[in-house]
Order: C-alpha cells, then sequence, then structure tokens
C-alpha cells in the first residue's frame, strides 16, 4: 500500500487539528437555537419589574392608532399590500398582534450608559440597587423578559470606578434579594470596548462575583459592544475581535454593533450615519466572520427616529384631523426607515437589533415575519425536495442546491420558528419531524433517516 508508512501519523495529526477546530468554533450557544430578535433598551432611572408589559400596552396603542389593519399595516411601513399579497399581510398583522400581547419584549437592557447618561455618584447607587430589586421582584412574579440584563458604562479610565461600582451594587442587590439566583439568560453589557485588557478584567470581576457568592463558574455572561473602529481592524492590520472575546474567558456570548458610535469614529458626518451605510456593512462583516461558528451572538444597532408624533391631546380635548394626519405620516416616516434597516439587517445575516421605543415593536416584529413567510412557500419546497433526493444536488427552477445549501434551508425554519414568524404546524410542511427539526443538523437528518 502506498501509504501504509505515513497514513496513522498523518491521520492522528490530523485528528488533533481538527479537534481543536471544533473547540474553537463549537457552533451556537442555545441547543434549540433561539436568539432574541431584539434588545430594547431604557434608562435605568425608569425601569420596573413591569416596563415589559407596559412597553407591551403602548406598542399595542401604536398598532391600534397606525395600524389597526393588515393593509394599513403594510402600506404604513412603505409596502404595497396588493404587491406582496393580503394573505402575508393578514398572517403578519395577526402574529404582530398576538406576539405583542404574549411576550412584546424578548431581550431587556436596563441602561447605565447612553439612555442613563451622567449623575451623581448617590444618585447611580440609588438606581443601581433599587433596578436590582425591581428584577428581582419580576423574577417573582414572572414578568421579565426571556432575556435580560444590565449595561453599565465603559472600562475606559474616565469611567472604570463608575462602572465597577455600579455592578458591582447591582449584582450584590440582586442575588442578595433572590437568594443568589439570576435570571435566566442574564448578561452584563460591556460598551466601547477598545482592548482585551477590559474583556479580561470583567471577567476576573465576574469570576470573583460568584465565588463569594458560592455561583457555578461562567454563571454571569456578558456581551461586549462593537463601537469603535480600532476593534474593527486594530494597528497590526488584524481584527482582534477574536482575541478581545476568548480574553472573556468563556463568558463572552453576544457581540452588539453600535451604527453610530462607528461612523462617528470613522469621521462619518451626522447626515450620513445610517444602519445601512457601506462603512456599516464592512465593520458588521468583518464582525460576522470572526466570529462565526463560535457560541457568540452577533446584533445589528438601532434606527435612532423614533415614531413619535409631535401632537397630543391636553386633557378634556380631542385632536383636530390635520393633526392626526400629521401624527400618522411622522410615525409611518420612522416605521418605514426602521422596515427598511431590519430588513437590511435580515439580508446581510444579522438577526437580532436594537429597539428603543415602544411603538418600534410592531416594525421589529413585522419586519422578521415579512422577511420568513415570503420565503416560506419557496423554501419548504427546496428543503423537502432536498431531503426526498436524499442529498443530492437539486435543480428545482432556476434554484440550484448543493449540500452547504440543506443546512442553510433548515437553519431558516429554525430561525422562522423561533421568532414566532413560522408555527411549528407549518413547519411540518416540509416533510421533516419536528423532532427532526429541532435536532438543527441536516446531517444528522440524512443520517437518522440512514440516507446517509
Amino acid at each position: 500500500m502506498l501509504f501504509s508508512d505515513v497514513a496513522d501519523g498523518v491521520k492522528g495529526r490530523l485528528k488533533e487539528a481538527n479537534l481543536n477546530f471544533n473547540r474553537r468554533f463549537p457552533g451556537d450557544r442555545h441547543p434549540e437555537g433561539r436568539q432574541p430578535v431584539h434588545t430594547v433598551y431604557g434608562g435605568a432611572h425608569l425601569f420596573t419589574a413591569r416596563t415589559a408589559r407596559k412597553m407591551g400596552a403602548i406598542a399595542l396603542r401604536a398598532m391600534a392608532g397606525y395600524a389597526p389593519d393588515p393593509a394599513a399595516l403594510a402600506r404604513g411601513l412603505g409596502v404595497d399590500p396588493a404587491h406582496s399579497g393580503q394573505d402575508l399581510w393578514q398572517k403578519v398583522h395577526a402574529r404582530v398582534i398576538g406576539k405583542l400581547t404574549s411576550e412584546p419584549v424578548e431581550d431587556f437592557r436596563i441602561d447605565f450608559e447612553d439612555g442613563y447618561g451622567n449623575r451623581p455618584d448617590a444618585e447611580e447607587d440609588g438606581h443601581a440597587a433599587a433596578t436590582a430589586r425591581e428584577v428581582a421582584l419580576g423574577m417573582k412574579e414572572g414578568t421579565l423578559p426571556p432575556f435580560t440584563g444590565i449595561r453599565v458604562k465603559p472600562f475606559n479610565q474616565e469611567n472604570i470606578d463608575r462602572a465597577v461600582r455600579t455592578l458591582d451594587i447591582f449584582l450584590d442587590t440582586l442575588l442578595q434579594e433572590t437568594g443568589n439566583r439570576l435570571p435566566p439568560d442574564f448578561v452584563v453589557t460591556l460598551p466601547k470596548i477598545t482592548v482585551a485588557a477590559q474583556t479580561r478584567a470583567l471577567a476576573e470581576l465576574l469570576s470573583a462575583a460568584e465565588k463569594k457568592r458560592g455561583l457555578p463558574r461562567n454563571s454571569i455572561k456578558f456581551e461586549i459592544m462593537v463601537e469603535m473602529p480600532q476593534i474593527i481592524i486594530d494597528d497590526t492590520g488584524r481584527s482582534p475581535l477574536r482575541q478581545i472575546v476568548d480574553a472573556g474567558d468563556g463568558r463572552c456570548v453576544g457581540a452588539h454593533f453600535g451604527s453610530y458610535d462607528y461612523t462617528a469614529g470613522c469621521q462619518i458626518t451626522a447626515s450620513s450615519q445610517t444602519m445601512t451605510s457601506p462603512v456599516c456593512d464592512f465593520a458588521k462583516h468583518v464582525l460576522q466572520v470572526s466570529l462565526a461558528g463560535t457560541p457568540v451572538m452577533i446584533s445589528d444597532g438601532a434606527t435612532n427616529v423614533m415614531p413619535v408624533g409631535p401632537h397630543r391631546a391636553a386633557p378634556g380635548t380631542a385632536l383636530t384631523a390635520q393633526q392626526i394626519a400629521e401624527n400618522r405620516a411622522i410615525v409611518h416616516r420612522a416605521w418605514q426607515l426602521s422596515y427598511q434597516n431590519i430588513r437590511h439587517s435580515l439580508d446581510t445575516g444579522y438577526y437580532q437589533g436594537w429597539d428603543l421605543h415602544p411603538a418600534q415593536l410592531p416594525v421589529r416584529y413585522a419586519a422578521m415575519y415579512a422577511f420568513f413567510l415570503e420565503g416560506f412557500d419557496s423554501v419548504s419546497e427546496r428543503l423537502k425536495g432536498f431531503v426526498e433526493k436524499a442529498a443530492k444536488a437539486t435543480l428545482l427552477g432556476d434554484v440550484f442546491d448543493d449540500a452547504a445549501t440543506g443546512q442553510g434551508l433548515l437553519n431558516f425554519f429554525l430561525r422562522g420558528i423561533s421568532c414566532g414568524a413560522i408555527t411549528e404546524a407549518e413547519a411540518l410542511r416540509t416533510g421533516l419531524t419536528l423532532d427532526e427539526i429541532r435536532a438543527r443538523s441536516f446531517l444528522k437528518i440524512l443520517r437518522n433517516r440512514k440516507i446517509v
């Protein structure tokens, strides 16, 4: 045999390299694949245990006022319902209402940074303790979103003392109130990262808190905010993002892109600081590639134009028809911008973003649901045909599927089900069972069916 003298050694070395790659790129964090579709940022001074429910009620009022039916929702988002399909927007409208009623906020961040500002130390100390007590109350009452956390100030020299003190007070108070329990999927958000030493420092602090409270190691996770040009490409010409994540010692579970700080750092003028700027697309692609195949979930930023009409009726009075029309026009313009931004994010592989106001929530869910429902029929047929033909190359219409596409088609349904756009019953049209879909692996489906 030609390879008899070297094959075992070659395969042994290759096995070590392959296993090391698998350790470095283990895949998704959540076995069920859930990633929140957004993070809502709100000032710490305004947070209560019932904030998410209140935001849902405000969002429902916005729907009632500015999108009372499917056609009005589509037009408010800048879409022609006749062109895209009445059935589609009936589904989208109904599912948005259902989502805002049952789970209006998926992820909330109690903000001590931009949404809070610089305040006297005694005031921030008080809010750090008060918000922790509200989180504990929300845990008891079951009113917290599925994901929650706190954003502190940056770990730069100007803010490090204040950031550490706020985090210390918040965690100490929360763990005292809850008997050393954390909310599910709780994270600390560290903004304006510039060097890996900052994530290393945060990891050390969180480790110390766990030891003092007897919590399992790595119980307290964190996410970073990618807002500075220097962590896209550093002074060596390389991207330090993976180094920054690795310095967190396994605690970093998210990376959120900050469009406006980043563009400002690139000397982009205010009028051109948009989420869809090519400058942002470049940075987000570097972020995407740097963390692909890791447990770190990536998120886009926020539309900073709020859907708020200028006219409010004084007590005992009503708005005029002209004022109502002006409010509607302004809200719809903001909705259309947000819708375009979210669809751009989805098209470029970013399935999470920020929301800053309750009236943005209908747009978030409508954009997500329309994105997945528009592609539902074609993707269903492609996935069904792909499985039926036993993972061989399939030509369906004018779309050619290869092996990698099989996993991509499955991922479409995993994300669509996770965000509520696609029901589990609808997913059965693929010819797969729910257990097969939940297995998350196209190759496992084929193997279990003894196709490969």
